[in-house]
Order: structure tokens, then C-alpha cells, then sequence
């Protein structure tokens, strides 16, 4: 008998659980979507796979790679890091089921390595404070590591834990060609249309906006949703909204959950993407990272035009920035995310640009959001049009998890929005410290403008396994 299972969020992790249900159970590949294509690989000998910075005491320092870089001190570190491997080599086990990420690198590393690049890894990553945030639910292969091998170093180079590796022409070519990230030619809009595409190729309802009331488990053992329009019954429910959000939803007999779910922490960030025509970066690399110590208020910059040229909308020169702000630090550094002027985000991302880049004109574009704790941040373009907020996304799995990047910002095009607009939900953390987690990623239009938001409801009518 054919069973029904409802996807409540309608943003790219909803699609994707829809996308798993309505396919066969064999590995996913973008090749299904016809987006092959549409690829831009970052290769592992790219400018932008070598080079990642960090800004420490007003400069940029480029991170060490290669056997030289471990061997000498190279800046900001006062030794070389070859102290801090053997340190790790012989340190003891950890006994506590699970600690922080500064108190694990700082017990097999090192302090130094700790306060400065792990702090602002966590910052880049997940936009929080690795004083905070669990080894064990951020890190779990290095913290695998060490329970298996007792040393970080000798259970990563040993392997180990690992599933079968994807296995399509694609996913072949980036293991040969070591990428280290990827986007769509036309950005990474393009997945969501052609995950929506699938989707109704394969008769999967899509209930666009449909705001959910509740949820009820009947009588009949199957679950109905309640919407504001009506109402939808279903033999499963898989969420794909934030935490806080489903809690409101849950039935009075799932209260255990529900508090469960109110507990996983978030943060705000904004995020301020920049233009500036005719200009050029005093180094080239993927971006750089600022450690707390050094501005608490600004987690790091990307280099989106190196990796994806392009992508700039531009014949000429053309330098496309992301300015990450606030993260586990918004209210310290702007106040109240609802109520923050998006001019004093924008103000603080040029005078970054500015101090770190060198670069002193004018952007030519700009779009500033708030995403905002358990909801749906507002942001503006270059023109202070208010627009709705933009959606994180995660990578198709193919193994590789690409950034997310504007599609090029000089043209216009006809946008539809996406079936609703439901946020990647944090799983809870499964150790003492839950997880601080933010969604910087996002998708835009070719006009700088966000896919209309609003919860969404996918269908998905699915035989049983024989």
C-alpha cells in the first residue's frame, strides 16, 4: 500500500528530504538534475584552495601549508607548528565524553593553536565562540580520532569510520581534481530550481506558503497537519524547519521533545556582500578569518571573485566580497537583531574592507541581511529595498559541500520564488554543550533580490520497500 510522507520546510533541506524519498535509494548525483553542466570547480591548486588568511594585529597572515610552513615560525604563531603535532602525538586520552573545542585543541595542540586558529575557524564555520561549542557535535571525526587512535594525528592519517565513497563521473573528477569547493554558473539558486523540477516530474505536492498550525498524531496511528487553509494527513512527518519552530508545533504529549528542541542555541549574523567595479585585491586566496581577540564584531571576509570570476556580472575587473558580521557576538557588537539599522552593518563592513583590504572607493553593489535567530531575517540591496531573507543551503551530496554565491549581480532576470522557505533545523547536540549554529550561506537573484520566504509543505507519495 502506498504510503504518504509529508516534508514540513520548503527551503533546500526540505527539498532535499524530498528529493531522497521521491528517488531511487541508489547515491544522489547532480547529474540526475542535469546540472553537470553548470559546474564551477575550485581545484585543489587554485588561489583559492592554497591561500586562507587571518587577520591578526592589524595584518594578514597567510596560513601555513606545505612542509615548510610546519618547519619555520610563520606569523601570527611564535613557533612552528611542528611543536604543537608532536605535542598532539603524545598526548594523553581524553576521558570526558565530550568538551569544548578550545579545551580539546588546547589540551592536544596547544593553547596558541587554540586562541587563534581554532578560535576563529569556529567563528568562519559556525559563526560561534569554540569556548562554547562541542568537539564532539562540530568536530566528531576528530574526536573519533582520539578515542580510536589516541591521537588526533595518527587517527586521521589512519583512517578509519569512513563510508563508501560516492562514486558518479562527477564526484570522480573532484576526488582527482581535489576541488575544494564548487558553485552553479548562474549560482546556487539553480540546485533549488532543479530540485523543485524533479520534484514535480514525480507528482510530489508542493503546498507553497501554507503555514502550519500544528501537528496531531490520530487515532489511526497517522499524523495530521494542520494548516491555515485545511488541513493534510500523513503516515510520516519529517521536519525540515528550525528547532524552536517545530517545538511550537508538537503535540502536549511530546513535551520531553519539545523542550529538547527549545534548548539548541543559535545565533544572528549579517551578512553584507559588496561590489566594488574596477578594483583589485592586494592578495588572492579564498578570504580571511578575525579571531575574536582581534574584533569580536567581524568574523571574516570571502573572496568570492576569486574563486568564481565568473560569476561578477562584469567584462571588466571586478572584486565581490562577503563580510560575515556578529555571530555568537551580534548583541555585543550591534545590539538587537530586530531592531539594528542595516546602515550601521553596512558602515562596519566598508570600514573592514577598508582597513584589511586597502580598498578605499565606493561599492558599486551591496546587499545587507539579518539572519536571525529561529526566524526569517529582512535585508535591503544597494537601493535600501527591503527584501526577505535569503536561504541557507547545503551541498548536493555528492560529498562535497560547495559554497553558496551570488548569482552575477549586473544582470535582471525573471525570478519565481521557492516552494516556501523552511531553515536547516540544528540536531541536537549530543554531548553537554549544544552547538551554536548560524546559516550564513544564502542564496539571491541576479538583482540582488531573495526568494519570497514563507513555510512550505511537500508531498510525497512513496510504496513501501519490497
Amino acid at each position: 500500500m502506498q504510503r504518504t510522507v509529508a516534508v514540513v520546510g520548503g527551503g533546500i533541506s526540505g527539498l532535499t528530504a524530498c528529493y531522497h524519498l521521491a528517488r531511487s535509494p541508489n547515491a544522489p548525483k547532480v547529474s540526475e538534475l542535469g546540472l553537470d553542466a553548470d559546474v564551477l570547480p575550485v581545484p585543489g591548486d587554485h588561489p583559492a584552495s592554497k591561500n586562507r588568511y587571518l587577520y591578526v594585529s592589524g595584518a594578514l597572515h597567510r596560513l601555513p601549508s606545505g612542509i615548510g610552513g610546519v618547519l619555520r615560525t610563520v606569523p601570527p604563531f611564535t613557533r612552528p607548528l611542528l611543536w604543537s603535532g608532536l605535542r598532539e602525538l603524545v598526548a594523553p586520552r581524553g576521558t570526558q565524553p565530550d568538551e569544548t573545542m578550545h579545551s580539546f585543541v588546547s589540551r592536544r595542540f596547544g593553547k596558541e593553536l587554540a586562541d587563534i586558529a581554532i578560535d576563529s575557524l569556529c567563528r568562519g564555520v559556525f559563526a560561534g565562540d569554540c569556548r562554547a561549542l562541542s568537539v564532539r557535535s562540530c568536530f566528531p571525526a576528530l574526536f573519533e580520532a582520539e578515542r580510536r587512535r589516541r591521537s588526533v594525528i595518527l587517527g586521521m592519517a589512519l583512517g578509519g569510520g569512513k563510508g563508501p565513497a560516492l562514486d558518479s563521473a562527477l564526484s570522480r573528477r573532484a576526488r582527482d581534481e581535489r576541488w575544494s569547493q564548487w558553485s552553479l554558473r548562474a549560482g546556487m539558486e539553480t540546485l533549488s530550481e532543479a530540485l523543485q523540477d524533479f520534484l514535480r516530474q514525480r507528482g510530489v505536492e508542493m503546498h507553497c506558503h501554507a503555514r502550519l498550525r500544528s501537528l496531531e498524531r490520530t487515532a489511526a496511528q497517522c499524523w495530521q497537519i494542520t494548516l491555515e487553509d485545511g488541513s493534510v494527513r500523513a503516515d510520516h512527518v519529517i521536519s525540515a524547519i528550525p528547532a524552536r519552530a517545530l517545538a511550537v508545533l508538537l503535540p502536549g504529549w511530546a513535551e520531553p521533545l519539545a523542550q529538547e528542541l527549545r534548548s539548541i542555541e543559535a545565533v544572528s549574523v549579517g551578512v553584507v556582500n559588496l561590489q566594488y567595479n574596477g578594483a583589485t585585491l592586494p592578495i588572492t586566496g579564498f578570504g580571511h578569518l578575525v579571531p575574536s581577540f582581534e574584533d569580536s564584531s567581524l568574523l571574516g571576509i570571502v573572496y568570492d571573485s576569486v574563486a568564481f570570476p565568473e560569476q561578477n556580472g562584469t567584462r571588466g575587473p571586478s572584486v565581490r566580497l562577503t563580510v560575515m558580521l556578529g555571530g555568537a557576538w551580534f548583541e555585543q557588537g550591534f545590539g538587537d537583531p530586530d531592531t539594528v539599522p542595516l546602515a550601521v552593518l553596512l558602515s562596519r563592513a566598508k570600514e573592514a574592507v577598508r582597513a584589511h583590504l586597502g580598498i578605499v572607493a565606493e561599492p558599486s553593489r551591496t546587499i545587507v541581511k539579518v539572519l536571525k535567530v529561529g526566524g526569517v531575517g529582512v535585508g535591503s540591496t544597494g537601493n535600501h529595498t527591503d527584501q526577505t531573507s535569503p536561504h541557507p543551503v547545503s551541498g548536493p551530496s555528492t560529498g562535497l559541500h560547495p559554497p553558496v554565491h551570488a548569482r552575477p549581480l549586473a544582470e535582471d532576470r525573471d525570478h519565481q520564488p521557492l516552494p516556501g522557505a523552511g531553515k536547516i533545523a540544528a540536531e541536537p547536540d549530543r554531548g553537554l554543550l549544544p552547538g551554536c549554529l548560524c546559516e550564513r550561506l544564502y542564496l539571491q537573484c541576479q538583482d540582488g533580490s531573495h526568494p519570497a520566504p514563507g513555510p512550505g509543505l511537500l508531498i510525497c507519495h512513496r510504496a513501501p520497500a519490497s
